[in-house]
């Protein structure tokens, strides 16, 4: 190893290089949150981004044997990459069960829990006198799937979007672009951003750096690619001019990964991972958990605990289904409360009624004795 060289000026130029260093050392730890409903290819665009198997494909035949309990689960995948000698601790949060019901009411308050929960976490431990080893779990990225309709976004899209962008990094992402011609595929994205522009969600936007021209117009072509049309394969198939590249084979030829003229999968890697990977955690860092802790300064006490919320969606609904089935007994109770009363009322007339006819003959037999009396009186005169 060559020695230093010392070169002119006192060597604050150099802080670049010493960071550098240090990075490179550490590693870095990234967190990404899918949501979506399933079938829509989350867990192959995951393997396919980091081109690893992360995560092994699912089988939806019994995704329906769970109805009874209506629940958005939170799984929690964890992996080491290394590229280059630097190493990266992913950590992949899946969501299955999301959007998979007929009632789907409620179904993001697990997944915009875990989100505030992990910012909740990550306080209390910044409180602790010991602060070498934190577990952080924030989210840096989500990615929101978003059915290929051709339509719009439904009602539940645009609910769960308005509230996970005030949480964390939102990136739309339509899944499985190949299922849609270019022409069907330009005029849904366009129906997307103008919902997202009239609802007020909130999306990641990476930044525009004026003093760098290059940089600032691949920020802007990102942004306006936004929803990323998506096509995910992990397979090798094989072109018509013999190249072999990651895509889906059919009959009408082969959908590439990674061909921007079929999909923005360059795109969203370069979002997600190539270019903007440290500003999706800085972002996650000043702006999403300053607001959460901010929010939570101006309401609770110094190491107060946190109030917890016991609305689980499946409880709710057996609540209100007790609720409703109290409420019927009621009425039947009162509906058989009143018949009987008016029984009462009728018996009570009937007896009132019969108690007067009972009195006017005996008001009549005394006058009848009466009269008898006075005769037997005349008679005994004579």
């Amino acid at each position: 190893m060559a020695a230093p060289t010392f070169s002119d000026g006192i060597g604050i130029a150099n802080l670049p290089n010493q960071r550098h260093k240090i990075v490179a050392k550490r590693g870095t730890h990234f967190t990404v949150m899918v949501v979506g409903e399933s079938g829509l290819g989350k867990t192959t665009l995951i393997n396919t981004l980091f081109s690893t198997e992360l995560s092994s494909p699912k089988s939806y035949t019994k995704r329906h044997t769970k109805q009874l309990d209506k629940l958005t689960e939170v799984e929690i995948i964890k992996a080491e990459l290394e590229e280059k000698m630097f190493k990266t601790k992913l950590t992949v949060i899946d969501t299955p069960g999301f959007g998979d019901y007929v009632n789907n009411r409620d179904s993001w308050a697990p997944i915009v829990d875990f989100i505030d929960d992990q910012h909740e976490a990550y306080m209390r431990q910044e409180q602790q006198p010991e602060r070498k080893e934190k577990t952080d779990l924030r989210v840096h990225a989500c990615l929101y799937f978003i059915r290929p309709t051709g339509h719009t976004l439904k009602p539940l899209d645009i609910e769960i979007m308005k509230r996970l962008g005030t949480r964390v990094n939102l990136i739309p992402v339509v899944a499985k672009a190949d299922t849609l011609t270019q022409n069907d595929l330009y005029t849904f994205k366009q129906r997307i951003r103008q919902v997202i522009q009239a609802q007020g969600i909130r999306i990641y936007q990476p930044p525009i750096e004026s003093d760098d021209e290059v940089s600032a117009e691949h920020a802007r072509v990102l942004a306006e690619a936004m929803p990323f049309s998506i096509i995910g394969s992990t397979e090798d198939v094989q072109t018509q001019d013999g190249r072999t590249v990651k895509g889906r084979e059919y009959l009408w030829g082969v959908a590439e990964v990674e061909n921007e003229n079929h999909c923005d999968f360059r795109k969203l890697r370069s979002l997600l991972i190539r270019t903007y990977m440290l500003d999706l955690i800085s972002t996650t860092e000043e702006m999403h958990y300053e607001a959460y802790r901010g929010a939570q300064m101006e309401t609770r006490k110094w190491g107060e605990q946190k109030p917890r919320k016991f609305e689980n969606p499946k409880f709710k609904e057996e609540e209100e289904a007790l609720r409703k089935r109290f409420t019927e007994q009621v009425k039947a109770e009162e509906a058989r409360f009143r018949q009987w009363e008016q029984h009462l009322i009728a018996e009570r007339d009937r007896l009132n009624k019969d108690l007067e006819m009972a009195h006017s003959a005996i008001k009549a037999l005394e006058a009848e004795l009466d009269n008898l009396q006075v005769g037997y009186r005349g008679s005994n005169r004579r």
